[in-house]
């Protein structure tokens, strides 16, 4: 920051805030980064260590029992109070370093997604054929968020600062809506900041919000008998998926045009010869209104109830998760941005080159230049809503939130793609992980001694969020342990 900036910022500062804490000089927070940094890139092998066991484990959500242990251990033994199955969820975790104001959340992430297990390769190779795999990248994000948390630890004892590091172990992001329960439980309302960060193939700190998701599990239940010799006694809760799933599809048309739906049978019977007296499958709705979620979801559930009159079957629903869209705050993003740069992007060695060089060529479509992963993309004007769902949104209705992401992929690689589990579990992914730990440390340095950000991010929240009282779109449900089974 220039002195000519400093001044400007100590003219916003509240007379609260200026009690609380006086910013320290600018010398000071300049030496406090780069100190993490250094500390940061000394433990690479550590935090290369940790995600590879994650990536490894590949634990899919509400089973991150390896993962999660792992990772409060790693803050359990730098000095960090951790309490585990917060929210009635075993592999949930708070981990609490400090005390007093301000409070600073960073929330870790370390689910993997099923079906998706891969070798860390350049071609289509499972570990095991129908396992799991980290096609999201959050054995990254999870690991990076607790480096990020260590060092801002070892940066508040270093140079005497007041206030508290919260490291949120948040388990089942990918439609288990596992932060949703935490939000509902209150783990979040001391929070100042929440800081969060995600894999990608790029640089950059989003400005752009999430679609609203609301997903449910739809179980139609029938009466076998011999599909040749007595059809006429069988009643198919296959044909009743069918129904509902072709009511659905002729809805698309009668639904505004960023909605999207989509559904997969989880359960169509064992045998041809057997009408199947069970069925199930489970659906996502999302549009980047959560109003309209709701409205679209129950449609989808009108549609279910039709089927099931259509058929003489039987039907009911589980809603499985809900998360909110996700409510931007600009004046954090613009903190972030400097921070981000100061990280750095991700340099390719000549391996790693050709390795990224492979990946692209059994990519569809035109791909960015692989250069562009070392670059750090200018903070951008909002777009809209993009296409994809977080829980991160429920958080974002509770307190100001910020997020960026880094090349922890080969730029163009899609996430949830074997590509994309395969440059998590190389050095490209290591790379990008540690960008995105130096570029949160950084931002937590800058929250703990610039009470003016947080002033901003809070008035800019207030205004934001309006009038809007923040409902969980789950309802009261108990977290969906068994939602993987």
């Amino acid at each position: 920051m220039t002195p000519s900036r400093l001044f400007v910022a100590l003219l916003l500062l509240t007379p609260a805030c200026l009690s609380a804490q006086k910013p320290p000089a600018d010398a000071t927070v300049v030496a406090a980064k780069r100190s993490a940094s250094q500390r940061l890139l000394a433990d690479t092998a550590r935090w290369r260590e940790a995600a590879m066991a994650i990536w490894g484990f590949a634990e899919v959500g509400y089973k991150e029992v390896r993962s999660a242990a792992l990772l409060a251990d790693m803050l359990g033994k730098e000095g960090f109070r951790v309490d585990r199955g917060v929210a009635g969820i075993p592999t949930a975790f708070v981990a609490t370093y400090g005390s007093g104001s301000p409070v600073i959340g960073i929330l870790a992430e370390y689910d993997a997604l099923p079906g998706l297990s891969q070798q860390a390769v350049a071609e289509k190779r499972p570990v095991s054929d129908g396992k799991p795999g980290h096609g999201c990248g959050h054995h990254l994000f999870g690991t990076a968020s607790v480096a990020a948390g260590i060092a801002l630890r070892h940066e508040m004892e270093r140079n005497g600062w007041k206030g508290t590091v919260k490291v949120f172990g948040c388990p089942a992001e990918e439609g288990g809506s596992g932060k949703v329960y935490m939000v509902r439980e209150g783990l979040f309302k001391d929070v100042d900041v929440a800081l969060h960060w995600h894999p990608g193939s790029e640089n950059s700190v989003a400005v752009d919000g999430a679609l609203a998701n609301k997903s449910a599990k739809f179980r139609f239940y029938g009466r076998s008998a011999h599909a040749a010799m007595a059809p006429e006694q069988g009643r198919s809760a296959l044909d009743a998926v069918e129904a509902m799933d072709h009511m659905v599809n002729l809805m698309r048309e009668h639904v505004p045009q960023d909605t999207r739906i989509h559904y997969v049978i989880t359960s169509g019977g064992k045998a041809p010869n057997v009408i199947p007296d069970f069925a199930e499958v489970y659906y996502y709705v999302r549009h980047p209104d959560k109003r309209s979620v709701m409205e679209i979801f129950d449609r989808v559930v009108k549609a279910a109830e039709g089927a099931a009159l259509g058929t003489e079957t039987t039907m009911k629903y589980e809603v499985i998760g809900g998360t909110h869209d996700l409510l931007i705050n600009r004046s954090l993003a613009e903190a972030m941005q400097p921070n981000l740069v100061l990280a750095g992007g991700v340099v390719y060695s000549p391996e790693e080159e050709a390795f990224a060089t492979k990946v692209q060529a059994t990519l569809t479509g035109k791909v960015p230049a692989i250069a562009t992963a070392a670059a750090i993309s200018p903070i951008a004007e909002p777009k809209g809503a993009s296409p994809g769902s977080t829980d991160v949104g429920d958080v974002s209705y509770t307190l100001p939130t910020v997020g960026f992401g880094t090349a922890t992929w080969v730029p163009g690689t899609p996430a949830h793609s074997w590509q994309a589990v395969a440059c998590g579990g190389t050095s490209i992914g290591v790379k990008g992980m540690m960008s995105a730990a130096k570029a949160l440390a950084n931002m937590g340095i800058d929250l703990l001694t610039q009470p003016a950000i947080i002033a901003r991010a809070k008035e800019e929240f207030v205004r934001s969020k309006g009038d809007y009282r923040y409902t969980p779109l789950l309802g009261d449900r108990k977290p969906a342990l068994d939602y993987r089974d």
